[in-house]
């Protein structure tokens, strides 16, 4: 029986009933990994300090205790040399889930991953398969900074072979989780450090969710909003205080970045006619800009729409506290954005900022 099941609170689902189970994303995470460590011998846990006293913010509790350390272990600070382990140990028949911690040092793995890993199956005809997951973490946090804190999936979006999902609730933390480790491709699992403590239904049972499609978080009429792992809850933070100045707000979820669905998307910006993508990166060829892209392709010049890309300010991530207000988008910003394209006759509006306060204090619970 799961460790997490004596800790998990009972609640009402999304539906009002009772009986639904809450879990921490970063305990839904734990929990994905260890039923299917159970089930199926072949996967296994490497990385930095993956056998911590703490766990990498507890997502790797207990995993030692019950499977031993031939199959959760630490690894030398060696990125590239690491990588090229694991991805040796998924040619030879394993499921290896490679912790790097933070995103920025997939930098010093990139060969490994872009040159062996993607390419294997193609390059040798099908016959060898690369069944690696990539935990990394991204986002803010108290003095993390330049090189600690970095949104670089958009870079491994680029290249085919690769798997990118950045799930932004528990529930979909877990069946994200199970799909990466069943795929017999290459996985980066994209996870946001703030989305660690936020909470959400999850069933207890195994499930999938499984490549190639968004879900619409909440439903709305006058602008899209596609946000991206944390921005899904900025969003939906900012659709609040849209609701304040009579603008319903369409919340849409990506989920997985690579294959990406976008026919949910333009289906909402079919009926809205406005679309904001709020990313955890640079716009700069960042993952808003495909969205847009293929929005604008798909709809044509007759599908006539507004669009903008929310991300990072164009400059290297700050460390105060006070800078980063002003780096990362946030829900008034977002607003702000929408209530221009929604009501551009209406003058410049600026959100209640004790609502704005209220929004960031407001605990959202997947799948909406």
């Amino acid at each position: 029986m799961s460790t997490l099941k004596t800790a998990a609170k009972t609640a009402p689902d999304a539906a009002g009933n009772t009986g639904g189970r809450v879990l921490k994303y970063v305990d839904a995470l734990k929990e994905a990994v260890e039923q299917e460590m159970s089930r199926d011998e072949k996967v296994f846990v490497m990385g930095l300090d993956v056998d911590d006293h703490k766990a990498l913010q507890g997502s790797t509790r207990g995993l030692l205790q019950k499977f031993g350390p031939d199959r959760i272990f630490t690894t030398p600070l060696a990125e590239d040399a690491m990588t090229g382990a694991a991805i040796g140990a998924a040619m030879a028949g394993l499921r290896p889930i490679h912790v790097h911690i933070r995103m920025d040092f997939l930098m010093l793995s990139m060969n490994q991953l872009i040159n062996m890993a993607a390419k294997a199956h193609y390059m040798y005809g099908g016959n060898i398969k690369v069944p690696l997951v990539v935990r990394s973490i991204i986002g803010k946090s108290w003095g993390q900074g330049p090189q600690h804190s970095q949104g670089l999936y958009s870079t491994f979006m680029h290249f085919p072979g690769l798997k990118v999902v950045a799930p932004s609730n528990a529930h979909d933390a877990k069946g994200c989780m199970l799909s990466a480790i069943r795929d017999d491709n290459p996985v980066m699992f994209v996870e946001h450090r703030l989305l660690y403590p936020t909470e959400a239904f999850v069933p207890e049972e195994q499930f999938e969710l499984p490549p190639g499609k968004s879900r619409v978080a909440m439903p709305g009429d006058d602008v899209t909003l596609v946000g991206i792992s944390n921005m899904v809850v900025e969003c939906l933070r900012a659709r609040e205080l849209l609701a304040d100045a009579g603008i319903s707000a369409e919340v849409i979820d990506p989920i997985w970045l690579s294959p990406l669905d976008t026919d949910t998307i333009i289906k909402s910006v079919k009926k809205t006619r406005r679309l904001i993508v709020v990313d955890n990166g640079w716009t700069m060829c960042g993952a808003g800009s495909e969205i847009a892209a293929r929005v604008a392709e798909t709809l044509g010049p007759e599908g006539k729409f507004q669009v903008e890309r929310m991300g990072f300010a164009p400059t290297i991530c700050p460390t105060s506290p006070s800078i980063e207000e002003q780096f990362y988008p946030n829900p008034a910003r977002i607003a702000q954005a929408a209530h221009r394209m929604a009501k551009p006759q209406a003058g410049e509006w600026t959100p209640d900022p004790e609502r704005a306060v209220l929004a960031y204090q407001r605990q959202f619970r997947g799948p909406f």
